[in-house]
């Protein structure tokens, strides 16, 4: 059954919001590379940031959904029964054709750059399907729970973009904190375990020693990955991935017991692994921050996909102070690139 959400939404609009993320181990969460391989238990860690992305609800036309989002000059607009899910805007018109509403106008506002490797996309379906939920507990139905945000929003994203998409953006928007998720998609009712590594004390502890920065290039994950599995399905990479994984162990492990020094240090060789199997992942200016943040006693790592985006760092406060002022210099003269001011978000979606 179809629903209009005019009349509801004239009353009162709905909003909802969630964080983005930084994360080493990304890739790991693909289920074409973690099934295979559950038996060595596939890890990510994930810290989300407190760049969060609105997500707001209008009334609109009815029989009509509106979608308008920062950052995309096309807004789009179409009719409840042809809704595009091949377009820029599909995951999101999914989202709404699941739950059958229309006379609804959607807008989007990110707090990180569009397109910038934060998780930005998932993190929008998150906090997309978290104000339908609202809308859906309006009209006295069952409200969703967080865990059932996570499975719509991946579900969705996977189903029409064709496969190949992973759940760790999906975990830290939903979830936030800092997170070590080990991915199990053989399991019938629990595709991941999720392990808090610090409390809310240690988070903010570990945002004094996070540096984040935009490189001022956009990127596409989708097509950077497909060459990733493409190569680990064929064996060709795989002992370089599985080294990964043992190394993002191990840093989640540091970064539990607040050993900084140690975290720095396996992030700096997290990197020298994704340097040798994933060197399309590194522009100019990417590896020059890299570069950068090792020559102050840092770890660094490209979000997500790379090949542009962000680069993160951890240290300590001394030495991130030191770095903050050199990629303020790189990035100075590149349009658009800066350094973003954020810290550990403990919330998540709502």
């Amino acid at each position: 059954m179809q629903v209009s959400l005019k009349a509801l939404l004239a009353d009162k609009p709905i909003e909802a919001s969630a964080p983005c993320r930084i994360d080493a181990g990304g890739t790991w969460d693909i289920k074409a590379m973690a099934l295979p391989l559950q038996k060595i238990n596939p890890v990510t860690v994930n810290i989300a940031l407190d760049l969060r992305t609105t997500v707001s609800l209008s009334p609109f036309e009815e029989g009509w959904v509106k979608i308008s989002s920062e950052g995309f000059r096309k807004v789009e607009i179409h009719p409840k029964d042809s809704l595009p899910l091949t377009s820029t805007m599909g995951p999101f018109f999914a989202a709404v054709s699941y739950f059958g509403f229309h006379g609804i106008w959607i807008h989007i506002r990110s707090g990180s750059p569009v397109r910038s490797a934060l998780g930005g996309s998932s993190t929008a379906l998150v906090a997309l399907l978290k104000a339908l939920a609202k809308a859906f507990h309006r009209l006295e139905r069952e409200n969703l729970t967080r865990s059932e945000i996570v499975h719509l929003a991946y579900h969705l994203e996977d189903g029409v973009s064709g496969g190949n998409c992973g759940l760790q953006d999906h975990m830290a928007a939903a979830y936030g904190g800092v997170n070590q998720y080990v991915w199990q998609y053989g399991n019938r009712t629990t595709p991941f375990k999720k392990h808090p590594l610090l409390d809310r004390t240690g988070q903010q502890d570990l945002s004094k020693r996070l540096l984040v920065a935009y490189s001022g290039r956009t990127h596409v994950s989708s097509s950077i990955n497909r060459n990733w599995i493409k190569d680990f399905l064929s064996g060709k990479t795989r002992s370089g991935w599985i080294r990964v994984n043992e190394t993002v162990r191990r840093f989640a492990g540091a970064v539990r017991e607040k050993d900084w020094q140690r975290s720095a240090a396996l992030l700096r060789e997290e990197m020298a692994l994704r340097r040798r199997l994933t060197p399309e992942a590194m522009t100019p200016v990417t590896k020059k921050l890299v570069a950068q943040a090792e020559s102050n006693g840092c770890g660094a790592r490209f979000a997500g996909a790379g090949a542009g985006g962000s680069v993160w760092a951890l240290g300590e406060p001394d030495d991130i102070n030191r770095l903050k002022e050199s990629w303020g210099g790189t990035l100075a003269s590149i349009k658009g690139a800066r350094i973003l001011e954020c810290r550990v978000d403990s919330v998540g979606v709502r």
